[in-house]
Formats: structure tokens, sequence, C-alpha cells
């Protein structure tokens, strides 16, 4: 009987535990990032395809056809959410984009001209 009740304990204790990592992990994931780069497009990234278009008009029509505002920081290209009416007026330009960061994704708060 000493077995069974402390193998309750442990389970117990051990389930508390992962929801907890859990609940921690939940809030840092959550937490706002400050990213500076320039407004593109998930299909052309830094470079617009459609050469009969200028680069923002060429972001505006990708993302007409399905396609999800980006931003390119140095070499990587993270896909915005949100926001779409400050992306298209910031289309091209270089910008700081608030929010929340999770893998390749920033679920957009705010977005300002880069200084």
């Amino acid at each position: 009987m000493a077995r069974t009740i402390s193998g309750r304990v442990i389970t117990m204790a051990c389930g508390a535990l992962l929801i907890c990592s859990g609940v921690i992990y939940a809030q840092g994931a959550g937490s706002e990032t400050a990213l500076t780069g320039v407004i593109s497009d998930t299909m052309c990234g830094k470079a617009h395809m459609a050469k009969d278009k200028s680069p923002a008009d060429c972001i505006r029509m990708c993302v007409k056809r399905g396609e999800k505002y980006a931003l390119v920081v140095d070499a990587k290209l993270y896909t915005l959410q949100g926001h779409e009416a400050d992306l298209d007026k910031y289309a091209t330009q270089k910008v700081t984009v608030k929010g929340a960061v999770k893998g390749n994704i920033v679920s957009v708060v705010s977005v300002t001209p880069a200084k």
C-alpha cells in the first residue's frame, strides 16, 4: 500500500511539473518582440518577380492573390499577421514591427517607420 501511495504522489508531482512548465513556456512564447526590416510578401521576399510593376505594386498584387505580407530581416523572412492596412501603407519601406513571434510568424501589434 505504501508503494501505491508513493507512486500516486510521484505521478501527481510529475503532472504538476508538466502543467507549470507549459504555462511558463506559453508566457514566454507570447512576449512582444521588436523586429526591424523591410516590408515585402511571402512569395517574393527580397526579389520581386513582377518586372513590369514597382516593388510596392508587386507586393500588393501578391497579397491580393493570397500571399501574406512579410518582413525581411537580413536573410530571414517573417510572415506577418494583422495590421494589413499599415503593412500595405509601408510596402517596401524599412519599418519596426512589434508583436508576438512564434517561429517565423509575427502576430503584429504595431508597425512604425524605422529610424
